[in-house]
C-alpha cells in the first residue's frame, strides 16, 4: 500500500480515521511477540480477530506493518519507526487513566508522616491531617515520631513520605512554611534568670548550650542555638542530647540551657524547667517537608495539596495555641 496521500496534493493520512489506543496496544504486543498465535493468547482474543484489527490499523495508517510468511513475522521499516510513538501514546493514556481513576476514588495506599517533638499536635498539623483525610478517606496515614538525628535523614532515604519539622533544612528537602513564632530559652527552674519575663542573647553569653550528635545537620542546630552569636562569639556547648526529652532532662539537671519554639511552653511543661522569651533571637518557623525526589509521588502530592489548602484558608492563624 502506498504511503502517499489519497489524492494528489493532499498530505498523507489526511481524511483517514486516526488509530485507536486499543489498536496501538495490539500493535505493540504483536511487535513484541512476532507471532500472531502468541500475541492473540496474550491479548485474550482469537487470532482471526487480531488479524482483522491489524488490517484495520494498516488501512488507517496507509502502510503495511508486518511482513508475514508461513514461518515468520517481521516488522516493516514503517512499523519500526512507528513503535516509539505508539509506546508513548499508550503510556500517556495509561497515566491519564490512572490519574482519572485516582480522582474518581481518591488516593489510596499508605502515607508515613514523620514529626519531631510535638509537631504532629500543632494546630497546622492537625488541620492538614484533617483536610487530607477529608480529601483521601481511603489513604492510611501513619504518624511516626522522629528524633534530632533521623528526622531529616528519614525524609531523604524515603522511610517517611513527609514530615512536620522546624527549618532550616539541608539540600534535597523542600518545605511549605506554615507558621512563625518567637523562641524561648529553656533554663533550670532554679536559675536566677528563670524569673525574668524576657532575656537577650548577650545575657545568656557563656552559658553552656545543649548540643546534638554529629549526624545532625549542623546548619540546623547552628540556627537554633544562634552560633555564632550576633557579636561573633562562638557558642559554648554542653552535653549532647538525641531527642527533646533528653534535652529537657539535661536542662533540668542544670548542666546546660537550650533554645526552643515558644510552643514548648504549651507542649513540654516539665518539672525543673522554665521557659523565658529571648527578645533578640530570630523567629522560628514550622513547616511541612518532603524529599525533592518524592515531590510528585501521588501520596506526597496529596499531602502537599492539603497543606496548601489549609494555608490558604487559615493564613496567619496557625501559630501554636
Amino acid at each position: 500500500m502506498s504511503e502517499t496521500g489519497d489524492h494528489a496534493g493532499t498530505p498523507a493520512g489526511q481524511g483517514r480515521p486516526e488509530p485507536t489506543v486499543h489498536q496501538l496496544r495490539l500493535l505493540l504486543v504483536i511487535a513484541q511477540e512476532l507471532h500472531f498465535g502468541r500475541a492473540a493468547a496474550r491479548l485474550f482474543m482469537s487470532q482471526p480477530a487480531l488479524s482483522r484489527q491489524l488490517r484495520a490499523l494498516e488501512q488507517r495508517l496507509g502502510f503495511t506493518l508486518f511482513e508475514r510468511s508461513s514461518r515468520t513475522v517481521e516488522a516493516t521499516p514503517g512499523c519500526l519507526a512507528l513503535l516509539p510513538e505508539a509506546e508513548a501514546v499508550v503510556r500517556a493514556m495509561d497515566q491519564l487513566r490512572k490519574s482519572t481513576d485516582e480522582q474518581d476514588r481518591g488516593i489510596s495506599g499508605r502515607l508515613v508522616v514523620g514529626a519531631i517533638g510535638a509537631e504532629a499536635s500543632m494546630p497546622y498539623a492537625r488541620a492538614i491531617l484533617a483536610e487530607l483525610h477529608r480529601r483521601c478517606p481511603r489513604l492510611a496515614i501513619e504518624i511516626r515520631n522522629l528524633n534530632f538525628v533521623d528526622h531529616m535523614v528519614r525524609l531523604i532515604d524515603g522511610e517517611v513520605d513527609a514530615a512536620f519539622l522546624r527549618p532550616p533544612v539541608p539540600p534535597g528537602i523542600q518545605l511549605l512554611h506554615m507558621a512563625e513564632e518567637t523562641r524561648v530559652v529553656a533554663l533550670p527552674a532554679d536559675d536566677p534568670l528563670a524569673t525574668r519575663a524576657s532575656l537577650t542573647l548577650p545575657e545568656l553569653a557563656g552559658r553552656p548550650v545543649v548540643d546534638v550528635p554529629p549526624e545532625v545537620p549542623r546548619l540546623w542546630w547552628d540556627f537554633w542555638v544562634t552560633d555564632p552569636r550576633p557579636d561573633g562569639s562562638p557558642v559554648r556547648y554542653g552535653p549532647v542530647a538525641t531527642d527533646l526529652e533528653s534535652l529537657l532532662h539535661t536542662v533540668a539537671a542544670g548542666t546546660a540551657v537550650a533554645f526552643l519554639p515558644a510552643a514548648a511552653r504549651v507542649f513540654f511543661p516539665r518539672p525543673g524547667v522554665a521557659y523565658v522569651t529571648v527578645d533578640d533571637a530570630a523567629p522560628c518557623f514550622s513547616a511541612l517537608a518532603w524529599s525533592a525526589a518524592a515531590r510528585t509521588r501521588p501520596t506526597v502530592t496529596a499531602v502537599r495539596q492539603a497543606a496548601a489548602a489549609v494555608l490558604a484558608g487559615h493564613a496567619g492563624s496557625l501559630a501554636a495555641r
